[in-house]
C-alpha cells in the first residue's frame, strides 16, 4: 500500500484552464470593445444602400422619360410619314375642283358633273380620315403662317390685309401646315380712311 499523502490535487485559480471552462469565460474576457467598429460598418453600409436606392430611382425616372420620348417621336413619325405622298396627291384634287368650277352649265353634262362631284367628296373624305383639313382663308385676316400672298388687290372700302380671293386651297395635316393657301390680299387705297371719309390723295 502506498503511503498516505496530504497533497490532494486542487485546481489553482492561476493554473491551466480546461477547454469547457475557456468557453464559459470567453465572453467576460472579450468585453464590449468590438461594438463601436461594428456600428460604424453598419452605418457605412446603410449610407451605401441609401445612395444605391437614390441612383436606382434616378435611373428609373430617366428610363420612363426615355420611353415617353420615344413613344412620342414614333407617334409623330407615323402621323407625318405620308406628308410627301399627300403633297403629291393634292394637285389631283386641285385639278378636279378647277374642272368642276369651270364646267359649262349644260344639262347634258349633269350626269358627268355629278360623277365629278362624287369623286371630289370621296377625295376630301379620304383626306380627312388621315388628318388632312382645309385652311380657312377667304374673308380671314392674312396670316403668314397659313397663307401665301401672290397678289395685292386695292379695296375702296379701306380694308387692309384681308384675304379676298383664294388662288389655291391650303391644307393642314394634324393641325400642322401641309401646304399654305395661295391667296390675294386686300390693300387699303392711299388717302382713304376706313370710315370711307376723305378723298384719294
Amino acid at each position: 500500500m502506498e503511503p498516505y499523502s496530504d497533497s490532494i490535487p486542487v485546481k489553482s485559480d492561476t493554473g491551466p484552464v480546461q477547454p469547457g471552462e475557456a468557453a464559459a469565460t470567453a465572453p467576460a474576457a472579450s468585453g464590449e470593445a468590438p461594438a463601436a467598429p461594428l456600428e460604424e460598418a453598419l452605418a457605412a453600409k446603410a449610407l451605401e444602400v441609401e445612395r444605391l436606392q437614390d441612383r436606382l430611382l434616378r435611373l428609373q425616372a430617366e428610363f420612363e422619360n426615355y420611353k415617353r420620348r420615344t413613344a412620342r417621336e414614333k407617334a409623330e413619325f407615323v402621323k407625318f410619314a405620308n406628308e410627301g405622298l399627300l403633297l403629291n396627291v393634292l394637285p389631283v384634287l386641285d385639278s378636279l375642283e378647277r374642272a368642276r368650277a369651270s364646267a359649262p352649265a349644260d344639262p347634258a353634262m349633269l350626269p358627268f358633273l355629278d360623277g365629278v362631284d362624287m369623286i371630289i367628296r370621296l377625295f376630301r373624305m379620304s383626306l380627312e380620315k388621315v388628318g388632312v383639313t382645309p385652311v380657312e382663308a377667304l374673308g380671314q385676316p392674312f396670316d403668314p403662317d397659313l397663307h401665301q400672298a401672290v397678289a395685292q388687290v386695292e379695296r375702296p372700302d379701306g380694308e387692309d390685309h384681308q384675304v379676298v380671293e383664294v388662288v389655291q386651297r391650303g391644307y393642314l395635316l394634324e393641325g400642322r401646315v401641309l401646304r399654305p393657301a395661295m391667296v390675294k390680299v386686300s390693300r387699303k387705297l392711299a388717302g382713304v380712311d376706313p370710315a370711307g371719309e376723305g378723298e384719294p390723295a
